[in-house]
């Protein structure tokens, strides 16, 4: 009973292990062609060959001779050694991937060299914007200080005529003053030279 139980483990590792191996995808080596027989081992006729990176797919593994059996695209059933199969794809399958990848990064670093400069000349053109804004705010600023400059003259002027205007009036009113007071002074020192002489006559000639 041992026995058989071991029997049927063995045939299910058997069984996963053809499994495991079946329809497996593997791809030619770099090599530059690699022969193909109709048995596993050298010994075996030659009945094709395949080229370096072909798809193909691992259908059996003879372990003594170190062979696999595959399919290829053809639908032919061979035998070639195992170091010739590789789980990845060779390079000649990956430098078209290669090849467009690095297409695809070249153009993306030429649309963002187009928008770095697309960018870059916006910048300068508003840079040269405000220099122009800058310039007129200067030369306006100097015309409102050239007629600050003006205008304060002119303020200054009619200022110095309301004085020198102020000063001739009060010099009038200081003449008129002066010749009223003198007038008054005159007729003060007169009148009563005038006033006594007519009462003298007139008691004379009473």
């Amino acid at each position: 009973m041992q026995k058989l139980s071991l029997i049927c483990f063995a045939m299910l590792m058997l069984g996963l292990s053809w499994g495991a191996t079946a329809e497996e995808k593997r791809y030619i080596s770099d090599s530059l062609i690699t022969y193909v027989h109709s048995g596993p081992g050298s010994q075996y006729r030659i009945i094709g060959s395949l080229n370096a990176g072909d798809e193909v797919t691992l259908l059996d593994v003879n372990h003594d001779e170190n062979y696999g059996q595959i399919r290829d695209s053809k639908g032919r059933i061979v035998w070639l050694p195992l170091d010739q199969l590789s789980p990845l794809p060779s390079l000649r399958v990956k430098l078209p991937e290669l090849e467009q990848k690095v297409s695809s990064l070249t153009e993306q670093l030429h649309n963002i060299d187009e928008s770095w400069n697309q960018r870059t000349a916006e910048m300068q053109q508003k840079v040269a914007s405000s220099d122009d804004i800058i310039d007129e705010l200067k030369h306006e600023n100097e015309v409102l200080q050239h007629q600050l400059v003006v205008a304060q003259k002119k303020v200054n002027a009619v200022n110095q005529q309301q004085d020198d205007k102020q000063r001739a009036v009060i010099l009038q009113w200081f003449m008129y003053g002066g010749g009223v007071a003198g007038s008054g002074l005159m007729l003060g020192l007169l009148l009563p030279h005038l006033i006594p002489s007519r009462k003298q006559k007139n008691r004379w000639m009473n």
